[in-house]
């Protein structure tokens, strides 16, 4: 927030240091697209710059909705993204293999990228409404599963995996921040974990256990399913401390790195800018995680409270599954890094999860200064 008398008082409010770590974090992503196109501002720096502009208007905007009207728009919008969700398997868009939009004419939605905060405001939106005495009572446990286990099993049927467990992730953080006991995570956990070897044999598609086959054996298949993953490596160890220097990564501009604007944007970074860029990145998005993490903790209201900490983990999931997955520590899911890779939805979803956040924040200094 800065103070100026020439400044209208909607602006001066505004977290400006967070905007501006985000304005750097997404210049970084826009010159990263323009290496990528071998120095061209087209076809991904121009549209991911528009792109950028259109949803930070978008957060400003969200950062002037109050609270109470968060909280009745809450459960129609999460009624209204499930039946988009049903629509999408039922009649979407299919491209690259999967059916994850719907096409309106003008515009193809993906409504996936909705449900990502929609989801942790819903399972706020329950907590908040059950009696603190339900609590430990199973009346806190299968609703809540419900509202998760739907879209996300939705949105595996497309198929598109890493986005249906940044939904479960979202929604099990707020679960276990709401005050669900801790047994209720160990059982089905366990569960879970005894079930892999099923799970894999007969419920994952062909290309999703190639996938897990070759993050945890890359070599096996050099010229194929892993080479995505063994030219990223390559591309990240290649930079050294200080790059190759800008325009100059031999790897992503001879075509050897796949994907290199899109889910492995980190490993061109990572290439021309070395270890040195890429850890001021990594340092870029932590502040911007701490930032969320403090309206978390400040939050007066219990809706407040595990909307910021539900949003707060699906900003977390995006970038910490993304490196993981460049890095050669996960199997590749297809999640991209926020504000670096290029695609307008990620940025829609980053945007929405900030603007709600900024919301949040803001009440919080509006209601101490009248104390």
């Amino acid at each position: 927030m800065i103070s100026s008398a020439i400044i209208p008082q909607p602006l001066a409010r505004l977290p400006w240091r967070l905007i501006f770590l985000v304005c750097g974090i997404g210049g970084f992503g826009l010159i990263n697209l323009y290496s990528a196109a071998g120095g061209a501002i087209q076809p991904w720096a121009m549209r991911q710059g528009a792109a950028f502009a259109v949803f930070l208007t978008l957060a400003v905007v969200l950062s002037n909705v109050r609270e109470e009207r968060v909280k009745q728009v809450t459960i129609p919008i999460y009624g209204a993204i499930v039946v988009m969700l049903v629509l999408t398997d039922l009649l979407g868009f299919v491209g690259k293999g999967a059916q994850r939009w719907l096409d309106l004419g003008i515009i193809r939605l993906q409504p996936s990228e909705f449900m990502k905060p929609a989801i942790a405001l819903m399972l706020a939106r329950f907590y908040d409404l059950l009696p603190a005495g339900d609590m430990k009572s199973l009346r806190a446990i299968w609703p809540a599963a419900a509202l998760i286990a739907v879209p996300a099993g939705l949105v595996i049927l497309q198929p598109d995996l890493g986005t249906g467990l940044m939904i479960c992730f979202a929604g099990v953080t707020v679960m276990f921040l709401a005050g669900v006991p801790l047994r209720w995570f160990l059982i089905p956990g366990g569960l879970l974990a005894a079930a892999i070897p099923l799970i894999y044999e007969f419920l994952l598609h062909d290309y999703q256990r190639k996938r897990i086959d070759i993050f945890l054996d890359p070599e096996s298949d050099v010229r194929g399913a892993g080479y995505h993953i063994i030219q990223s490596k390559i591309a990240i160890g290649s930079g050294g401390l200080f790059g190759k220097g800008f325009l100059q990564g031999s790897q992503s501009h001879l075509q050897y790195l796949p994907e290199g604007h899109t889910d492995f944007a980190f490993a061109t970074l990572a290439e021309e800018w070395g270890m040195v860029g890429g850890s001021l990145v990594i340092i870029a998005y932590l502040f911007v995680i701490r930032w969320c993490l403090g309206v978390a903790a400040k939050a007066t209201t219990r809706f407040a409270r595990l909307s910021c900490a539900g949003l707060t983990a699906v900003l977390f999931s995006y970038f910490a599954i993304n490196l993981l997955m460049v890095m050669g520590l996960a199997p590749v899911v297809g999640i991209p890094l926020p504000l670096i890779s290029y695609g307008g939805s990620a940025v829609m979803t980053v945007m929405i999860c900030l603007g709600l956040l900024m919301s949040f924040e803001r009440q919080q200094r509006t209601r101490s200064s009248f104390h």
